[in-house]
């Protein structure tokens, strides 16, 4: 007799191979299975959990059931066989027991040499205890329950499509898919499931968290990896009479417009659709804000474009027509010239409360050398000094730029040179020219200034040419100083309608109050005392102490350490009053005649409801834009809150569409301690919708402004890359902050893993 001892474990249906090649399945048997028969002789000595042993034929490799025991009402082992088998090619004369010891369950054959089957060969061993086979069950059990959970969620979510079916049937035919893949995210979103996820992911079936673009499709695969997993029976038509849900699921996926496969595709083509096609290997575009500076250089827009920016962003809340047709006209052109695909959005102003103009100070520039604490000067200002609009290159950064309309004047100055002048306040001063450049206009000069200057424009300045002859030449261009309020915590701020109005009374005292302005007819009429006010997206912080018809006095509760400043065009929050805008402005229509003829993409600022969007849509349908890209701004928590209503009713249009996190109001707006899991919602929102986002406000703004990021700002655009598009705001360092966002989202992660060296244990360690 051959005898052989084979261990594994029984929760799964496993091959093992024996002398001669023979083999040996076997699996637990379902107990609910009617129990079947095989005439052979066996021999149990302990009580056991239902067992089958299936032996295989070595040339057909025919599964088939040979003894299996059972546990009776008295706890003794009962032996079974199978009559299914009596008439099978493979029915065994053999000599067989079943011994059941503390190692295990033996099974012992002895071929009778007289039998038609000698290629039939089976012994095998069963090594389990009774605490291991209850744990087997219970995990087949608590299986068992989640296939039923997801079969019920299934159920649901297709019973959510059924619901709002007249409202998918008026989206357009090419978000349909989209717009279907929504609404399931929204009923799987509605479900209290978050311990169903764990029990999912713990067994390795589905994340349930990576399922928000194709939700049907996750769902049909967890079912199915779950019927597979449930299944015990190799039985061929065991395998064919699987539950109607699988017929279900294979009947779904024979239909492509609803596989992961498909969903993503939509995903990927609404992106390029509505943002254009990427650069390369690139896989995130990148937007920089522009405004009129972009008019006063000749190299700013190609920087931006050479330093990775595919799209260009103008906010018509600032400048006017004549501005934006020549930003767009530069744009335009210095793109076809580098052929560097680049798109263009303006964003419509909208009904957002801002502070109304300050009168702009006196055209003067402050020239600063560095001094230490002592007062001593260490390091003299550098100033540029060329001809009208020619920007010093992008490697100096210098403290001051004085343009000269004079080009004679500049072409007589060499390097060494000293240009004496008077200042605004009559003290007398010079420019030391230590470097040279040649530029677009001519030549450009880099000059030192050890002591402190304020130069106006028309100043005079004044150098020995040859043969000692006086060259003069006059400063022009010099911007009018920003006017600006600095608040401190404490200070009160009047905000009136119009300047002229006579301050009301109010109860306390408003005497030596900072003033400022605000045309918005919304503002004056929806606070209330007690209401909290913002400004400038939150940097500043007061609360309403009376309010009118025409003005408003706040106190001061947050500002910076030595005040902060409040000047023009800024913006202004009410995050708990009952403001309500409706529709666009005069103005936003006006704009959307310009934006409609001369850019790609039109955002629509504060949208809050429907009805925004209803109106949104009949404006472009009156002017025949369906090809216009749509960019919905979510700036407010009624946006936030409506925005899969707002995305449904926006998916009627054949438009392009996308969604903007503008997260400087919208954190006001929501509070600064939300706006980390809102946009995290709409991300996934959007996701589910399969429509792209842009990632706005404050990225990298220390760069910005100052030219150094901080971590976090780093790591704020690690994040960002979630997102199909990356927004920078204007500033003074703009072109290197375009390059380091595009490095930093398009960054080589496998160089990063090749970084970390593998780690190398000493001999010690591995003994």
């Amino acid at each position: 007799m051959a005898l052989c001892s084979v261990s594994a474990a029984v929760t799964s249906t496993q091959r093992i191979a024996l002398n001669h090649g023979d083999h040996v399945e076997f699996a637990l048997c379902n107990p609910r299975e009617k129990l079947s028969h095989l005439s052979c002789r066996h021999q149990v000595r302990q009580p056991v959990i239902v067992v089958r042993l299936l032996a295989v034929k070595r040339r057909k490799s025919v599964p088939k059931t040979l003894a299996f025991s059972v546990p009776n009402h008295n706890d003794e082992a009962e032996r079974e066989t199978s009559h299914d088998c009596i008439d099978d090619s493979l029915v065994l004369e053999t000599e067989t027991s079943l011994d059941c010891t503390g190692d295990g369950l033996v099974l012992c054959s002895k071929n009778n040499e007289n039998s038609e089957h000698k290629d039939v060969d089976v012994v095998a061993s069963v090594s389990s205890s009774e605490e291991d086979l209850s744990q087997c069950l219970e995990e087949m059990r608590k299986l068992g329950s989640l296939h039923e959970k997801l079969k019920a969620i299934r159920l649901h979510v297709l019973a959510s499509e059924q619901w709002n079916s007249s409202r998918l049937k008026l989206c357009h035919r090419h978000y349909l898919e989209s717009a279907t893949n929504l609404i399931h995210y929204l009923a799987l979103k509605g479900l209290d499931i978050e311990q169903l996820r764990e029990d999912l992911s713990s067994t390795g079936i589905l994340n349930m968290k990576t399922i928000n673009s194709y939700v049907l499709a996750g769902l049909n695969v967890g079912i199915q990896l779950l019927e597979n997993q449930n299944s015990t029976s190799l039985d061929i038509q065991e395998k064919i009479s699987v539950g109607s849900c699988t017929h279900e699921i294979l009947h779904c996926q024979q239909n492509e417009k609803f596989t992961e496969r498909s969903m993503r595709k939509k995903l990927l083509f609404n992106k390029e659709l509505l943002l254009g096609s990427l650069r390369g290997n690139k896989t995130i575009h990148v937007m920089v804000t522009i405004g009129q500076e972009a008019t006063e250089s000749d190299t700013l827009i190609s920087d931006i474009l050479k330093g990775g920016a595919s799209i260009i962003r103008i906010n018509c809340a600032h400048g006017n027509p004549t501005v934006w047709s020549e930003i767009i006209r530069r744009v335009k052109r210095t793109s076809q010239m580098l052929e560097l695909p680049c798109r263009i959005l303006m964003d419509l102003a909208g009904p957002k409360i801002r502070t109304g103009s300050l009168e702009p100070g006196p055209c003067v520039i402050k020239i600063s050398p560095k001094k230490n604490a002592t007062g001593n000067v260490i390091l003299p200002a550098q100033v540029w000094l060329s001809y009208r609009g020619t920007d010093p290159p992008s490697h100096l950064s210098p403290d001051a730029a004085l343009f000269i309309d004079d080009q004679v004047f500049l072409n007589e100055l060499k390097v060494g040179n000293a240009l004496k002048f008077y200042d605004a306040r009559g003290k007398r001063r010079m420019f030391k020219i230590t470097r040279q450049f040649h530029v677009f206009s001519g030549m450009g000069f880099v000059a030192e200034c050890s002591e402190t200057a304020y130069v106006l424009s028309g100043t005079k300045l004044c150098a020995k040419g040859k043969k000692g002859r006086l060259l003069t030449g006059e400063v022009v261009d010099v911007p009018a100083k920003q006017k600006f309020i600095r608040l401190r915590v404490g200070d009160l701020l009047i905000i009136s309608h119009d300047n002229s109005l006579e301050q009301e009374d109010f109860s306390g005292p408003t005497t030596g109050a900072q003033r400022i302005t605000c045309s918005s007819g919304y503002l004056y009429d929806s606070v209330k005392p007690g209401d909290p006010i913002a400004f400038d997206d939150g940097k500043i912080w007061g609360v309403i102490q009376g309010a009118s018809n025409s003005e408003i006095v706040v106190s001061i509760t947050c500002a910076g350490r030595r005040g902060s400043k409040l000047g023009s065009e800024k913006s202004i929050n009410i995050p708990e009053s009952n403001i309500r805008f409706e529709g666009f402005t005069t103005k936003d229509l006006m704009d959307l005649e310009f934006v409609a003829s001369h850019a790609d993409m039109v955002g629509i600022s504060f949208v809050q409801d429907i009805c925004d969007i209803v109106v949104l849509r009949q404006e472009l349908e009156k002017r025949k834009l369906h090809n216009l890209g749509i960019v919905l701004k979510i700036e407010t928590k009624s946006g936030f809150e409506k925005l899969p209503l707002m995305l449904l009713e926006a998916m009627k249009s054949s438009n392009p569409l996308g969604v903007m996190i503008a997260r400087g109001d919208l954190a006001v707006e929501c509070g600064w301690e939300r706006l980390g899991d809102i946009q995290e919602e709409i991300l996934s929102i959007c996701g589910a919708a399969h429509l792209p986002v842009i990632w706005a406000t404050q990225v990298l703004e220390s760069l910005v402004k100052s030219g150094v990021p901080t971590r976090a700002e780093i790591t704020d655009v690690v994040h960002g890359r979630r997102a199909s598009c990356v927004m920078l705001n204007k500033g003074k360092y703009v072109v290197e902050a375009v390059s380091t966002l595009d490095t930093i989202l398009h960054v080589n992660t496998s160089q990063t893993k090749a970084d970390l060296r593998p780690l190398l244990f000493s001999s010690h360690f591995a003994h």
